[in-house]
């Protein structure tokens, strides 16, 4: 297969990538055909699951042109992806032009897609971490970079966290997150929810547990406990079309079917 200029030399061609079966699943083009295979298995065990990871997305859009509109320009994505179709140095530039975000992901194989990708963006950066290892994530010196200013900064976890187990705890890596940001700074999270779908939640955590990154669905009284120290905005902690739709319609008839909750907090 001939390597596209986007993909970094070394890239395996042959195996499909979790970040680039993402790609996919949201319309974009950082995919190869062995990436569509694997998604197709996927969708064919739950349909919906292209819906739902463009729920997400819209999630995040709709969170970053929220917490932008409230002045803030300084963005960390934690568990990333390939930052293509609709990323958030895009959607913030939208609203604050010098707006600076650091993206942050474990796969080596998103963080090389992605440092080709914005390597002639100054005001990005990318950082090849595990947030399960959080205190070596907050000493990269992009990271202290961003915070130190002291400016007000988003912390974005946007389907990360049900990636990490309960054996890493991850109400305490957040916690330490909360306790490294600027006051004023924001915490945009959304994770999948046992709750909506309790017919699929099963089979989905068997399929991903059959790869290198296990999922665990949680309940929404888990999920909002990751907020301690934040103050929700409203609506709260809500499925994800029912977070502050651009119009009432498009929450839809049944939310709950993309079993996704999501919410976005402040720090005092």
């Amino acid at each position: 297969m001939r390597r596209p200029n986007w993909v970094p030399e070394g890239t395996d061609l042959d195996k499909p990538n979790a970040a680039r079966v993402y790609d996919y699943y949201l319309g974009g083009s950082h995919n190869f055909e062995v990436d569509r295979e694997m998604a197709r298995k996927a969708i064919a065990l739950w349909p919906e699951l292209p819906q739902i990871m463009r729920s997400n997305r819209a999630f995040l859009r709709r969170a970053v042109q929220f917490v932008a509109e409230q002045g803030i320009t300084r963005f960390l994505d934690i568990g990333s992806g390939i930052p293509t179709f609709g990323a958030v140095h895009e959607i913030a530039r939208a609203i604050h032009p010098e707006s600076e975000v650091v993206y942050v992901d474990r796969d080596p194989v998103a963080a090389a897609h992605s440092r080709l990708l914005l390597q002639d963006d100054p005001q990005s950066a990318v950082v090849q971490a595990d947030l399960r290892d959080v205190d070596d994530l907050l000493e990269r010196p992009e990271v202290r970079a961003l915070l130190a200013p002291g400016e007000p900064v988003a912390v974005l976890l946007v389907a990360v966290l049900h990636f990490v187990g309960d054996a890493d705890d991850p109400w305490k890596l957040v916690g330490v997150l909360r306790d490294a940001l600027p006051p004023g700074s924001a915490l945009v999270l959304s994770h999948a929810s046992l709750e909506g779908r309790p017919d699929q939640a099963e089979d989905h955590q068997k399929l991903y547990r059959m790869t290198p990154t296990p999922l665990t669905m949680r309940t929404v009284e888990q999920i909002t406990a990751m907020f301690a120290g934040f103050e929700l905005v409203e609506p709260g902690v809500v499925y994800l079309p029912q977070w502050r739709p651009d119009q009432p319609e498009a929450v839809g008839q049944h939310p709950e079917r993309m079993t996704g909750v999501a919410g976005v907090g402040f720090r005092a």
